[in-house]
């Protein structure tokens, strides 16, 4: 057996497992579109090993050659395509297709001409190299490029690269007299084992960013309320913890706001749930759009939203809701009749230096208890230097009282 032979049957194995993996993330995530486009790539990738170790035994190699080039060809463009998949990006299906027609005029014009000829490798390998040249292209597109992504990228140029320089490889050393003595020599040795580096490589690298970003999309839906589509209690929580902890650090000011729908339970029992699901998420809507990127808002259960801004002091933060509590009234509901309106308390508190997140939250609900109190849709600031008494401890001062009282006597 030679040394190409023994790489290229590791290749096979290894074109195997990756058309697994894919296909397994594939089943387990049904949402992962690219999972099942890097699976049919990788099983290409099986059916042209298998023509690699054919090719030795036929008469005219020219089919089974040409079956191999095609075979090889369309497994790199399915990797692009699934890449676009992953990355959220339209797939360049025009400029796929230009290559792809461009190599079969090409390889139906080169299939005859002499082995030995430098035109004729260079031919071949360059389609390969575009296809690996547009994937680093697809990968670098995206905007929000981590370290592993770079990597990738990086790979698939290395990987272009590496199709550009095998003709001069073929040329220093010889890739065999006749296509069926490829596979003996030590040219199909170095280049085999080379392309399962690079296949094993880039392998791994995409299944772990494919990983890493449907576990990220789990966690995101665990921490996403579904009716409004911003954090639920948790993912608020998890988020606000480390933003008080910065505040205290850096020393710059923060804001919690608390806001709450009025009269939520009469437009609920008047007009339906669904009419409240309306509210509820128009009123998302308007936070969404008002906080941008900048601040952390969440649904905390029910009617009750929180907004965290850090690096806002009080004042901004009233500016904030007043001009939400504005709009929010503003909106139209076509199902409201007569007096009944959607509208929005909020209570705002300046996050102190020795503030917990518990303590901004308390402070920020005790604010918005007394605008409901004082007569709802408006918007009411706790005071700065003192922690509000939250209104279920105000009423349960008098029964402690009483209750130690019975005891005394």
């Amino acid at each position: 057996m030679s040394a190409a032979t023994f790489v290229l049957a590791i290749n096979l194995f290894i074109a195997a497992i990756f058309a697994v993996s894919f296909g397994v993330v594939a089943a387990f995530q049904k949402t992962s579109d690219a999972a099942r486009w890097l699976s049919a790539a990788y099983a290409l990738g099986i059916f042209n090993v298998v023509l690699e170790f054919i090719l030795p035994f036929q008469e005219d190699p020219r089919l089974v050659g040409i079956g191999i080039f095609f075979d090889f060809l369309l497994a790199t463009l399915l990797i692009v395509v699934g890449l676009s998949r992953h990355y959220r990006q339209p797939v360049p299906w025009r400029l796929l297709g230009c290559i792809l027609a461009a190599s079969t005029a090409m390889i139906v014009v080169i299939i005859g001409w002499p082995r030995e000829s430098f035109a004729r490798m260079v031919l071949y390998q360059s389609p390969y190299a575009v296809v690996m040249a547009v994937g680093a292209w697809v990968i670098l597109r995206q905007k929000a490029r981590r370290t592993l992504d770079l990597i990738l990228a990086a790979l698939f140029a290395l990987s272009a690269l590496q199709f550009l320089a095998k003709p001069l490889l073929a040329a220093a050393i010889g890739s065999g007299a006749r296509p069926q003595d490829y596979i003996t020599s030590t040219y199909a040795a170095i280049s085999q084992t080379v392309g399962a580096f690079l296949l094993i490589a880039n392998g791994l690298l995409i299944l772990l960013i494919l990983v890493r970003d449907l576990m990220e999309e789990m966690t995101a839906r665990s921490e996403t309320d579904k009716l409004s589509g911003l954090y639920n209690r948790r993912g608020f929580d998890d988020r606000v913890g480390p933003g008080i902890a910065m505040l205290r650090r850096t020393g710059l000011p923060g804001a919690m706001i608390i806001a709450d729908l009025d009269n939520f339970k009469a437009i609920n029992d008047s007009y339906g749930h669904d009419s409240g699901d309306e509210v509820i998420a128009a009123f998302a809507t308007l936070l969404k759009e008002a906080a941008g990127e900048h601040f952390v808002v969440g649904r905390l259960g029910g009617e009750e939203f929180g907004i965290f801004m850090p690096g806002v002091e009080a004042s901004g933060a009233r500016l904030f809701a007043e001009n939400v509590r504005t709009r929010f009234g503003a909106i139209d509901f076509a199902f409201l009749t007569g007096a009944m309106r959607a509208t929005v308390s909020m209570g705002v508190a300046q996050v102190g230096p020795g503030d917990s997140h518990s303590d901004a939250l308390r402070r920020a609900d005790a604010a918005l208890y007394q605008a409901k109190r004082d007569g709802r849709d408006r918007v009411q600031v706790a005071a700065p230097d003192a922690m509000p008494e939250h209104p279920l401890e105000t009423l349960a001062r008098p029964l402690e009282r009483m209750r130690q009282g019975d005891l005394a006597g």
